[in-house]
């Protein structure tokens, strides 16, 4: 896949890909469908769905979530989406990766050595389990399953102004308004989604 074609598919989520962004991107889906012959890493397959639906829909909240130089946490990591295209982009964005299965955690600390990430920190543990000192300024998760539990835990280990940043389907997004405790914007609509969203969520009297 050419820079041309990737700087087509990444266009409508508001991102310019410069050719090293490009060429991150090709080495990271090689990767990705190497190791997922072995690991189930993604469903997704298909080289053009990848760039859009794992980079685009990843680099999109940097438009919408206010993502810059600040300290990140991806919970339930997989195959390292968000966080992975999100330290690509931002140099100065602090990412730390917490992922629970080993095989995984092994595929994303060969992504990160593979493309030359110095940003990047892969934990291997439950979000429970992440002990280090200094809170995040924002915790983003997609496709995690439990976002009571996530939104539990980021009261304790976000910094005062923090965001939870969400990816997750209209339904989803309902219910996870509804969580007591948290002040929630209005859900984003992912471009080229069906149904799904961006939910950006203050801890309650933060603001």
């Amino acid at each position: 896949m050419d820079d041309s074609r990737i700087r087509e598919l990444l266009a409508p989520y508001g991102v310019n890909a410069d050719s090293q962004l490009c060429e991150r991107i090709r080495k990271y889906t090689e990767l990705l469908l190497a190791w997922n012959r072995k690991i189930s890493l993604t469903a997704v397959t298909e080289p053009d769905q990848i760039v859009r639906f794992h980079f685009g829909e990843s680099l999109f909240a940097i438009k919408r979530g206010h993502v810059e130089k600040s300290r990140l946490a991806d919970v339930g990591s997989g195959a390292g989406f968000p966080g992975l295209p999100l330290a690509m982009v931002l140099p100065e964005l602090d990412v730390t990766l917490i992922e629970s299965n080993s095989k995984k955690t092994a595929f994303l600390s060969e992504v990160v050595r593979r493309l030359g990430l110095k940003n990047v920190l892969v934990w291997r543990g439950r979000m429970e389990s992440e002990k280090s000192s200094r809170p995040f300024d924002f915790i983003v998760a997609r496709a995690l399953g439990d976002y009571e539990g996530l939104a539990q835990w980021a009261k304790d280990r976000l910094a005062p102004s923090g965001k939870l940043v969400l990816w997750v389907g209209e339904e989803d997004a309902s219910k996870i308004s509804a969580l007591k405790g948290w002040d929630w914007e209005t859900p984003i609509p992912i471009p080229n989604s069906r149904n799904r969203t961006i939910l950006i969520g203050t801890r309650e009297g933060s603001h």
